[in-house]
């Protein structure tokens, strides 16, 4: 059994570690597997530990898509696994004057169904995606004014303001190509009759069971795929995720649980990675009604959790505790406001019957079914049946629940779920609080914040950045917008014929660089 245990290269790699914090996929150049000539051909058979919620992705609304999706798409702009510093993808940027962004498009891009990946079908993306009824990421392009073609092959958009973070936003959902030619055609249908111009193709989807693609003959880096095909198979149980490997039935499982650790490094045959990453578990709050919409029970919830005892609890101590949603070692945590929610179960108390609930009181919470989940949601009950705060789950998928909370039903009052990273933390803050945002389920925002979010995107300066992300930090944390509990470390385990896999810090695999011993 091979170990490549990642978890302090934060030591070995100050330089990265500058640009950015944390460093998660650094040690992974080097693998012995890049070494070699990658051998073509072959399906990889991957355990998946999630249903999609859809497989368009403006119209999703699950982190845990990326891994499929990136199958399907490639994006215009593309991030470094080491760093997430963007890099180009199917297109070069470049910005002329601060609101100005030109889009240069590599030459002779086909989508999957022959349609050409020029800059019509950039345009017809982009307007899409910051308009379309069903668009779940129209905040991540806020900032453009309008998009012009301005030849065949570029496109100009003006901004509102300057936004550097649109790079990073284009290397994610927003720059994720998908063929006007199947929109048109087929409308809401493409959820499920996905067209784009990744490396492999859609062939089909059975609803929580498999989903499989194959290679796209005329995919525009020469070479690659080094896959003939990928078949996802859905298994939401990690541990007969696992044993699925163990056994041969599949070639990998990703995104496991600390607690399977043991049984990875019995294995014989397996090769397992651990890396840290921007997987943040957390508890949403839907702050727009009551009884959340009182700051004194958003704190009071905050100060009920010992986090600590949560790394130990539910990750087997394999994680971070989590003061905000960026890492310690990332670039823009500040560390000032780290310590607004000590463990003082006395102090929420206190918070509860000032706001009324002396005997304290009960919310509804939306969580998910596999055994991991169900832990972690057996310890945040816990915790908070300390302080007087007692919680009625509804358990379900990861689709199902997230749509519930977050989508038009807002259902519960709480769901404990994962944010699962994005490559800038403008989108961190953008999605997950910004007003009318996807994943703020209460879709209301304070102004300053809204403004600061803005404002986060205007210089490249790494340092004035910070400056700003400093202040939106102290915003959604002294304002309990949530509470977030620990970083969750990668752990993946490979079979024996899996070369080149490189995890990233986003801790959602990509499988461009895998091939088949």
């Amino acid at each position: 059994m091979r170990i490549l245990d990642l978890g302090s290269r934060t030591l070995r790699r100050r330089d990265i570690l500058a640009l950015i914090g944390g460093g998660a996929a650094a040690a992974a150049v080097g693998l012995p597997a890049l070494a070699q000539e990658p051998k073509k051909g072959g399906v990889l058979k991957v355990a998946a530990p999630a249903n999609p919620s859809s497989l368009d992705p403006a119209t999703g609304g699950a982190g845990s898509d990326h891994s499929i999706l990136w199958t399907i798409y490639d994006t215009l702009v593309e991030w470094d696994y080491d760093t997430l510093k963007p890099r180009p993808g199917m297109a070069k940027w470049s910005y002329p004057n601060p609101t100005t962004m030109v889009i240069d498009i590599t030459p002779g891009i086909q989508f999957h169904d022959g349609t050409a990946m020029d800059a019509e079908a950039v345009k017809f993306n982009l307007d899409r995606n910051r308009s379309d009824q069903r668009s779940n990421i129209k905040s991540d392009l806020a900032s453009i004014e309008s998009i012009e073609v301005t030849s065949p092959l570029q496109v100009t958009l003006k901004l509102k303001s300057p936004d550097t973070s649109l790079p990073a936003i284009l290397s994610d959902r927003a720059g994720m190509m998908v063929s006007p030619t199947n929109i048109k055609a087929l409308g809401n249908e493409t959820d499920r009759k996905p067209v784009g111009a990744g490396p492999w193709k859609f062939v089909r989807w059975n609803d929580n069971e498999i989903i499989v693609v194959a290679r796209h003959e005329n995919y525009w880096r020469k070479g690659r795929p080094y896959l003939d095909g990928i078949e996802f198979n859905i298994i939401t149980e990690n541990a007969t995720a696992l044993r699925s490997v163990v056994a041969g039935q599949n070639d990998m499982a990703f995104q496991l649980p600390a607690r399977l650790k043991p049984v990875i490094e019995r294995a014989k045959d397996l090769t397992m990675v651990s890396s840290p990453t921007l997987y943040c578990i957390q508890v949403y709050f839907n702050y727009a009604r009551a009884p959340l919409d009182n700051l004194k029970v958003r704190q009071a919830i905050n100060f009920a959790f010992d986090r600590d005892t949560f790394v130990k609890a539910a990750l087997s101590g394999l994680g971070e505790s989590a003061r905000m949603t960026l890492p310690s070692s990332h670039w823009a945590f500040n560390k000032d406001v780290a310590g607004t929610y000590p463990h003082d179960p006395e102090k929420a108390k206190k918070l509860l019957a000032e706001a009324g609930y002396k005997d304290g009181l009960e919310l509804t919470i939306g969580g998910y079914t596999d055994q991991d989940s169900v832990r972690r949601g057996e310890v945040i009950q816990d915790q908070l049946g300390k302080v007087g705060i007692r919680l009625k789950f509804t358990r379900g998928t990861i689709a199902e629940i997230s749509a519930q909370f977050f989508a038009q039903e807002k259902k519960f009052d709480l769901l404990v779920s994962a944010w699962t990273g994005r490559p800038d933390p403008s989108m961190t803050y953008g999605l997950g609080f910004d007003k009318g945002a996807y994943y703020n389920a209460g879709r209301t925002a304070d102004p300053e914040l809204s403004k600061l979010i803005l404002e986060s995107r205007v210089s490249e300066d790494l340092a004035k950045r910070a400056e700003v992300f400093a202040r939106i930090q102290r915003i959604t944390v002294e304002q309990a917008l949530s509470a977030p509990l620990a970083f969750q470390f990668e752990l993946d385990a490979l079979s024996s014929k899996v070369k080149g896999f490189k995890p990233n810090l986003l801790g959602k695999p990509k499988f461009e660089y895998i091939s088949l011993a």
